[in-house]
């Protein structure tokens, strides 16, 4: 016939007996809901003590005044128990907090209390007696028995939709320990990505280098030096949480470098972000598999090459990176083992570290080419699991 609102480290604040049913917790806990929800469930009440009254005892005379009785009644004890509740929270909070006996024998006193003083003023109204006939041992015994098993009920409904709370508080919790090993799995599986990708790319950049030596030191020393940058780069990128997004395009930039020497004429390429862009923070190693997908798909079967362009800028409240080409375009390269695989895992990563508002499109362009548009929005980067010592 009430709610009980205590603080956070017992019930909590909202809690209402009319709770019980699942539609009446979609709405806001309030004050002025939980006077109508005090009110809907006293006429609940009411209508099933009336009811029952009528199948048990099979009284003589019309339903309506004894229905229209047991209403007002009703109402009564559940409006005084109702504040009775409310002054116990709001003059005597440290009474109703924590957990424990404590707390909950003072709910079921007040409760006691109020269904006293409404069922004694409902039983001197109903049968027009002296309020002084309400003392007397008799009247007072049979008071005192129904209030104690109204103060039970009421606690036993509480009860149960503080145990509700408590499932449904600890179910949410289960799901960000899920959501928390989703991420490291799939930093787990990035990191184990990044193990097969790094020594291909080695591998293939140290096979240039040696054939470039007899022929054209100069270049396998410029190779090797911008591998080293790289080498560095990605070193100090796999050891961090979070990295900026100037570290992220000097490793882009370094990476290209090296390819640069390998393609010659056929790689062109430009970086474009100004220095506060270049200061946010993202996660790292998200922009070089866009590349890694522009050379491969785009520009290494082109005949002729093409230009790569990686830029970032701002656009409302995200960060907006693109990673565009002039190779193959979508559809007309030919396929290579994996393909599509890692924008996937990327996307899946992009939205685990950055929320479901952050997103990866693949958009062609005209004439040629794809831009890879990577969209973060401006909030704190979620931390991924440390790499292993």
């Amino acid at each position: 016939m009430t709610m009980s609102s205590n603080p956070p480290e017992s019930a909590p604040r909202g809690v209402h007996p009319l709770e019980v049913l699942a539609p009446f917790r979609r709405i806001r806990a309030s004050p002025l809901r939980n006077l109508i929800y005090t009110l809907v469930w006293n006429c609940l009440i009411g209508l099933v003590l009336a009811v029952a009254e009528e199948w048990l005892f099979h009284r003589s005379g019309p339903f309506g005044p004894r229905l229209v009785a047991m209403l007002i009644g009703a109402n009564v004890v559940g409006f005084l128990i109702h504040g009775a509740l409310y002054g116990l929270r709001r003059f005597a909070p440290m009474a109703v907090s924590g957990k424990g006996w404590r707390p909950r024998l003072a709910q079921m006193a007040v409760s006691g209390i109020g269904a006293l003083l409404g069922i004694g003023l409902m039983r001197v109204v109903l049968s027009n007696a002296h309020p002084l006939d309400a003392l007397r041992s008799g009247p007072m015994i049979t008071i005192a028995v129904y209030a104690a098993g109204t103060a039970i009920i009421i606690r036993l409904v509480l009860f149960a939709g503080e145990r509700r709370i408590e499932r449904e508080t600890q179910a949410a919790r289960q799901q960000e320990q899920i959501a928390a090993a989703g991420r490291m799995l799939a930093e787990a599986r990035l990191r184990a990505l990044q193990a097969q990708i790094e020594p291909h790319f080695l591998y293939n950049t140290l096979a240039n280098v040696v054939s470039l030596i007899d022929t054209q030191p100069a270049q396998a020393r410029r190779m090797l030096e911008r591998f080293i940058d790289y080498l560095r780069a990605s070193l100090a990128a796999s050891r961090g949480d979070t990295a900026t997004l100037g570290g992220e395009l000097d490793l882009i930039r370094a990476y290209l470098d090296v390819l640069g020497v390998r393609m010659g004429a056929r790689l062109r390429y430009r970086i474009e972000a100004d220095a506060d862009t270049r200061a946010l923070p993202i996660a790292p190693m998200l922009l070089q598999p866009l590349v890694e997908n522009a050379i491969m798909h785009g520009i290494e079967p082109k005949m002729e090459g093409g230009e790569v362009l990686v830029r970032a800028r701002l656009v409302e409240d995200a960060l907006c990176v693109e990673v565009s080409d002039s190779g193959m375009g979508l559809g007309h390269a030919p396929p290579r083992p994996g393909g599509g695989v890692g924008l996937t895992n990327l996307r899946e990563r992009v939205r685990q570290l950055h929320g479901p508002t952050a997103g990866l499109q693949l958009i062609e362009n005209q004439p040629c080419g794809v831009t890879s548009r990577l969209l973060l929005p401006l909030t704190k980067v979620t931390p991924s699991t440390p790499p292993a010592p």
